[in-house]
């Protein structure tokens, strides 16, 4: 493995265009499997994604400049996936199972190119829309993400001279060394890379994904990142997101199939991977709710993804749910994803070890941690809230609830009317940090 000199890289570089995109693969892998469902599923489906800067205090049009965040969308529009990439995928295993992509799906993806945006600026934000196809526009999710988060380092990082950059990459990288070590004293820990979308960059994740396999071993399970597990023999790790219940919902005929839409989702995503990554996301109109009118095929399933709640509560929720139904919670799977940090790593491993299966989804915290790493203390390093949600389809405006109001997406009166009908049981305010 060849060492990559960061600072020295960012302070010398000359490149007329330094792509922060390399390829179609670096994205998370449950954008991929998402997507083959999506083509199977519902191939007729319009949809609009929109850029969401949760961390309002922070005028993003100001910091990242339009015209080199334009030249790096052009160029990302410009990837089509390789004959190498289009192999692996093919060959590869994915949680022990071979072929999870269709031959078909993958003549699809074969000529597939990210589609057209809609780029504009407003108080000091991007106004960015993607419409189209739902099969063609879901993928900018992650790209634009990771794009304009990287842009943004970039522009913090000129204002750093050379011996502080190298100062700050010290810093982060004794930073991320020692939560490394920390985490290696737990003997029992699963945990594997979820940093794509908000990483500082995409050399930087590189270099977290190479330290986490070096020091933590058998106990760094994979990433999410499709072409750095590609590209350093690990597992792709990643199953479904909010977007697939957000658009099932909004395609909703009455307040009935609202309710069940949610497991309508479930159903199809049986169907695609034929009893597969059985890892249902519970939380996207409340937990609370999902759990209480869940069918009991659910039960079957291998586990959840607790996101938005709290993960303490959200697991003992799922513990006794478990319980309730004759299931036993030591042979479940919890995987605990939201902003977490070394912190909430150790001590959701201490209270849950033994009484179910738990794994980690480490995201922000791992490739965007570089808070006042900088001699000079420059808050653009500062990781933001930012996502890219699905906001219309066909149509219609979609809505998540979450767990926390405060990562609720979609028009109020549509807010109000999901409250209405799948109730406001146990969802709470919480600070959006990352």
């Amino acid at each position: 493995m060849t060492v990559i000199n960061l600072a020295k890289r960012v302070y010398d570089h000359t490149f007329k265009l330094d792509p922060i995109v390399r390829s179609l693969l670096d994205t998370d892998v449950y954008k991929l499997l998402m997507l083959q469902t999506i083509w199977k599923e519902y191939p007729a489906t319009q949809a609009t994604f929109s850029l969401i800067n949760r961390t309002r205090s922070v005028r993003l049009a100001e910091e990242v400049d339009i015209a080199e965040l334009r030249e790096q969308l052009d160029h990302a529009r410009s990837i089509g996936i390789t004959k190498k990439e289009r192999i692996w995928l093919a060959g590869n295993t994915f949680y022990g199972k071979e072929r999870l992509f269709s031959s078909e799906f993958l003549e699809w993806f074969g000529s597939y190119r990210l589609p057209d945006y809609e780029l504009d600026t407003h108080k000091g934000q991007f106004i960015i829309h993607f419409h189209g196809l739902w099969s063609e526009v879901t993928l900018w999710e992650i790209p634009i993400l990771s794009i304009i988060s990287e842009l943004r380092s970039r522009a913090a990082m000129r204002d750093i001279g050379r011996f502080e950059l190298d100062v700050t990459y010290a810093r982060a990288k004794a930073r991320l060394w020692e939560k490394v070590r920390r985490l290696n004293a737990l003997p029992d820990l699963s945990i594997a890379d979820f940093g794509t979308r908000r990483r500082h960059s995409f050399l930087w994740q590189d270099w977290c994904v190479e330290a986490l396999k070096e020091g933590l071993g058998r106990k760094f399970t994979g990433t999410s990142n499709v072409l750095l597990a590609m590209n350093h023999d690990l597992e792709a790790i990643g199953t479904n997101a909010h977007e697939l219940p957000m658009v099932v919902a909004a395609m909703a005929e009455d307040d009935r199939q609202l309710r069940t839409s949610p497991y309508k989702v479930l159903e199809s995503w049986q169907r695609t991977y034929d009893g597969n990554l059985l890892i249902a996301l519970p939380d996207a109109f409340g937990t609370t709710s999902f759990l209480k009118h869940a069918p009991d095929w659910i039960t079957q399933w291998s586990g959840f993804r607790i996101d938005s709640k709290d993960p303490g509560a959200g697991a003992e929720e799922l513990i006794r749910w478990w319980n309730d139904r004759g299931e036993d919670p030591r042979g479940k799977l919890i995987i605990f994803s939201d902003g977490l940090d070394i912190d909430d790593i150790e001590m959701l491993y201490h209270r849950f070890t033994g009484r179910s299966r738990i794994s980690f989804g480490w995201g922000t915290n791992l490739t965007n941690d570089f808070r006042a790493c900088s001699p000079t203390a420059h808050p653009g390093l500062d990781a933001l809230s930012l996502v890219c949600k699905v906001t219309q389809a066909n149509g219609r405006p979609t809505v998540k609830l979450s767990d926390n109001l405060e990562k609720a997406s979609g028009p109020d009166d549509e807010i109000n009317r999901y409250l209405r009908v799948f109730g406001s049981e146990q969802i709470t305010r919480r600070t959006v940090a990352v």
